[in-house]
């Protein structure tokens, strides 16, 4: 256990929520352990601290940007995918104890366990240390250790390069974006469609995809190379 203490930079007072954090349903069935005797109530625990400690980083990281856009921010940060990368990252793998089925279809690896027990770990943290504690560790975790690098923003810009853009854009400006559809090539089941990005009556970017949003999603990430906010 000290091994995954020091990949998490936290250290429990009580040992049996990270042993609780890092025990899977399969094992604690095929072991016959008492019911509650397996992660899941953490998880449900730490998806909800989760969920504050990312509200409350992106309400203070982007004071102008509406709900809905931090909305599907934090939606991309704490998804699935996104967690089990993190977990793969810290090794927790390694650590997971799992039934003998699971073992064997390769369950150590895979997303819905290891994203699971990431949120159980972040449960037993604020079981343990309390909120400010279970908060670190989530901005220390998804920001690789280096809060000063702030790579949850470089999540954030490629998972939605227009979102990314137009916070740019506010905080500077109040002029909106201006996504027009320049051209469409093609039949119609598979057009290619093509988008200017204007600002301030400018043209700022441009982007082609088999979609308007896809053009659009371009068309925003060609104007953030144009602008050097890479």
């Amino acid at each position: 256990m000290n091994d995954i203490q020091q990949k998490i930079s936290y250290t429990f007072k009580n040992q049996k929520y990270l042993e609780l954090a890092l025990t899977h349903s399969s094992f604690s069935n095929e072991s016959k352990l008492p019911t509650g005797s397996n992660n899941e109530r953490l998880e449900f625990l730490g998806d909800a601290v989760l969920e504050l400690a990312i509200s409350q980083y992106l309400y203070d990281r982007y004071p102008k940007m509406s709900e809905g856009d931090l909305t599907k921010l934090r939606a991309a940060i704490v998804c699935e995918p996104s967690l089990a990368k993190k977990a793969r990252d810290i090794e927790i793998g390694n650590f997971i104890r799992i039934g003998k089925g699971e073992e064997q279809t390769g369950g150590r690896e895979r997303d819905s366990i290891l994203s699971d027990a990431v949120e159980a770990l972040i449960g037993a943290i604020y079981l343990d240390g309390g909120f400010e504690a279970a908060a670190a560790f989530v901005i220390n975790l998804l920001n690789e250790s280096d809060p000063d690098s702030d790579n949850i923003t470089k999540q954030i810009m490629h998972s939605d390069y227009k979102t990314y853009l137009q916070e740019h854009i506010q905080s500077f400006s109040r002029e909106p974006l201006e996504y027009v559809v320049a051209d469409e090539q093609g039949p119609d089941h598979a057009k290619t469609f093509f988008v200017n990005l204007y600002h301030v009556g400018g043209l700022i970017g441009t982007g082609k995809g088999r979609t308007k949003k896809e053009a659009e999603q371009n068309a925003a990430y060609s104007a953030i190379q144009n602008k050097g906010l890479e």
